[in-house]
């Protein structure tokens, strides 16, 4: 099914996936891998919208009062998060940890919504491929036994037939049992949909920086400071190991851990690096910090990505358990992933913020 992953226009963030060893050195263009293009094709969700805009629920997710103020945005490390600039930020309230499958369920329950990676696909979407394969389903993170370098993330990521958020890698997985996982296998407008019904929003990618930096405004490594373990123990839910074939599990976990599983940063949020991709509000271009508004930025109208031009992509932030120095380092301080708006992949969640 790897062809129907390229056919499906499931572009992975990624190409939030950042070079960050010796052995891909050689595949950077600017900080990003050139191997993640993938040309440009129509969207299998193009003309589908949800139905649900005008019921209105309650989550019930403790939120955090995030007190307006200036920060410096940005990382020195990251040309797409340069040129580091100093950002305010109004006052808002955001989700202390990220959506949960028992939140995303009671959603579903209450509006019958259903997810992209649920939907079925059309057949005039995709001319010369045998409809029987045209079936729903979504990407899966799979470990290898061997692959040939890290150029083709194809290698470890596979098309999934049925995979979707009750069933995140597929028909013989469900949520049972990890109800406060977060919930994955949504694509941005499944992510925009619950926050819509929750009476919410999704958070704007300076919103979500200026919480995550919790008033730490230097151009530390990480969130919390210089430093990945405190006491001996993992801080946040990355990849441990040799990726992608050998996951040491040294945090724990191999894939999502329950939310409020490591540490809250000092604003008592949980998880604002590692566990789970969040979809942000913002389009995703390049160059957009160069000229940002200083009040309450938003993202540019539009996106652009010149490894994939013909992709819409929005802002992604905190990266996940798959983030690993190796091969993905965008889970770090100040850093930005982007994610093609219809391709939800079990690594990629989403919190809410609401406005005051």
């Amino acid at each position: 099914m790897k062809f129907l992953l390229v056919g499906l226009g499931l572009l992975f963030s990624g190409c939030q996936f950042i070079a960050g060893s010796q052995q891909v050195s050689s595949l950077r263009v600017g900080d990003t891998i050139s191997t993640c293009h993938m040309e440009s094709i129509p969207s299998r969700f193009g003309q589908q919208v949800d139905s649900i805009s005008s019921i209105r629920g309650e989550d019930n997710a403790r939120m955090v009062l995030i007190n307006g103020g200036v920060f410096q945005m940005g990382s020195v490390n990251f040309p797409d998060a340069q040129p580091i600039h100093e950002v305010e930020v109004h006052s808002f309230y955001i989700d202390e940890h990220e959506v949960t499958n028992a939140q995303f369920k009671a959603f579903v329950d209450a509006t019958g919504y259903v997810t992209l990676a649920e939907r079925p696909l059309n057949p005039s979407d995709f001319p010369g491929v045998d409809p029987a394969l045209l079936v729903p389903g979504s990407a899966v993170f799979g470990s290898p036994e061997k692959i040939l370098g890290l150029k083709d993330h194809l290698q470890w990521w596979n098309y999934v037939p049925e995979a979707s958020w009750k069933q995140p890698e597929g028909p013989a997985s469900s949520i049972k049992g990890r109800e406060n996982h977060p919930v994955t296998q949504v694509a941005y407008q499944d992510a925009e949909a619950y926050a819509r019904w929750a009476g919410k929003r999704l958070p704007t990618e300076a919103e979500w920086e200026y919480a995550a930096k919790a008033g730490k405004h230097t151009n530390e490594m990480f969130y919390w400071g210089d430093e990945m373990k405190q006491d001996g123990k993992w801080l946040a839910n990355i990849y441990q190991g040799e990726f992608p074939n050998r996951n040491a599990m040294e945090d724990g976990f191999e894939g999502t851990a329950p939310v409020k599983s490591f540490p809250s940063n000092a604003w008592g949020l949980y998880d604002m690096e590692g566990n789970v991709w969040e979809w942000c509000s913002d389009f995703y271009t390049v160059d957009y910090y160069k000229d940002s508004p200083r009040s309450n930025p938003k993202g540019p109208k539009s996106s652009h990505d010149p490894q994939e031009p013909g992709a819409v992509k929005r802002v992604q932030r905190g990266g996940s358990f798959l983030c690993t120095d190796q091969y993905c380092e965008r889970y770090k301080a100040g850093s930005r992933g982007k994610g093609e708006v219809n391709s939800p992949t079990n690594n990629v969640g989403f919190r809410c913020v609401k406005d005051i």
